[in-house]
């Protein structure tokens, strides 16, 4: 690996992409071998980790860069599948910079689902044939809860809500030891906190699929899995805040449940939130992953869509929409890429931003 002997990077880099290796491990029957290639795959990004996260880009450091996403398209176009079911492992290592790298991994999809166009005007996503199925994940979701000795007590609390304590107390266990925190660039445990997230998200899910009484709004809203990332957004610093927002739009993928339940986790607590930094760090975590270069993940799409058509959410009307005029002519842009325009006798939408002020 990389990291074991630095000098021979670029000839591993070039060894593990083979024509030769690649293709013939991916293609192979046995399950074995993609977990195998996946291993490959993550000691690169681990290598490329400390450069990327602190933006020491040397000559040589760019090249393998450069190397790496060349990989991840051949990858994203020849074996998606392979991107689809190892995500959560590769946003494990991939630092939070890398947005363009990250939307490479999360763009990929299945060859055998077809997305629907996220501009196509009333699209009832919920109404999606795929939306209710769940995407394969190849890895262990739960073992940073388990190292970290937060897998019992989480349990406990999602089936009881007991003890109340236990989100206050979760909010510390996030954050890494010193060392750690020294390594990664971050006082908090992004691995963790991505273990967390998905593994709560999988469990509201489920029980959104145990029928009862209640209404499926009600279901959603009034359960243990949304009481512990309301707690989150609300009591997290904003570092802490952006890895608990940037792990939940992590799994804004093609059309699956995850995507589907992860989707409405995002507009529910950009609605619900009395704290207008909230509101914006939301809206930071969505609009940075769309200014990068294409591709852009679907589920990011249709969220963000959402965000800004619905009137319900009163985006247009957020002060941060219309703080500087730069800023207000990025998200008129962003609206009119995705509302009807009035003009020559049309229907326009700036969603409360001010005309003027565009103008100057």
């Amino acid at each position: 690996r990389p990291s074991r002997g630095p000098a021979f990077a670029f000839a591993w880099m070039e060894l593990i992409s083979h024509r030769m290796f690649m293709p013939k491990l991916l293609i192979s029957k046995p399950h074995r071998c993609s977990v195998m290639f996946k291993t490959l795959v993550v000691d690169q990004l681990t290598f490329l980790q400390p450069y990327l996260q602190n933006a020491e880009l040397l000559d040589q450091v760019r090249l393998l860069y450069k190397g790496t996403l060349r990989i991840l398209l051949v990858l994203l176009h020849d074996f998606p599948e392979f991107l689809c079911e190892f995500h959560f492992s590769f946003c494990d290592v991939i630092p939070t910079t890398c947005i363009q790298m990250r939307n490479l991994i999360l763009s990929a999809f299945p060859r055998n689902v077809r997305l629907p166009d996220p501009l196509t005007p009333n699209l009832k996503v919920d109404l999606l044939p795929e939306i209710t199925h769940p995407p394969r994940i190849g890895c262990d979701v739960k073992e940073a809860l388990v190292r970290h000795n937060v897998l019992q007590p989480l349990k406990q609390y999602l089936a009881s809500r007991q003890p109340t304590s236990f989100p206050e107390k979760l909010c510390e266990k996030l954050k890494g030891q010193p060392v750690d925190a020294k390594m990664g660039g971050s006082k908090y445990d992004v691995p963790l906190i991505n273990s967390l997230v998905l593994h709560v998200g999988m469990q509201g899910i489920a029980k959104l699929q145990v029928k009862n009484d209640e209404g499926i709004v009600s279901q959603f809203q009034d359960n243990a899995c949304m009481d512990i990332f309301e707690h989150l957004v609300a009591k997290l610093d904003p570092e802490g805040r952006y890895y608990v927002l940037n792990a939940i739009a992590n799994q804004l993928r093609y059309p699956n449940n995850h995507t589907h339940y992860f989707s409405c986790v995002l507009l529910y607590l950009f609605l619900q939130s009395d704290d207008m930094f909230v509101k914006e760090q939301v809206t930071r975590v969505l609009l940075e992953r769309l200014i990068v270069h294409q591709p852009h993940p679907w589920g990011l799409l249709i969220t963000f869509i959402e965000l800004i058509k619905n009137p319900q959410y009163e985006f247009g009307l957020q002060p941060f929409t219309n703080c500087a005029p730069e800023i207000a002519r990025l998200f008129d842009s962003v609206a009119r890429s995705c509302m009807p325009t009035k003009e020559d006798g049309q229907v326009h939408m700036t969603y409360g931003i001010d005309k003027d002020k565009l103008g100057r």
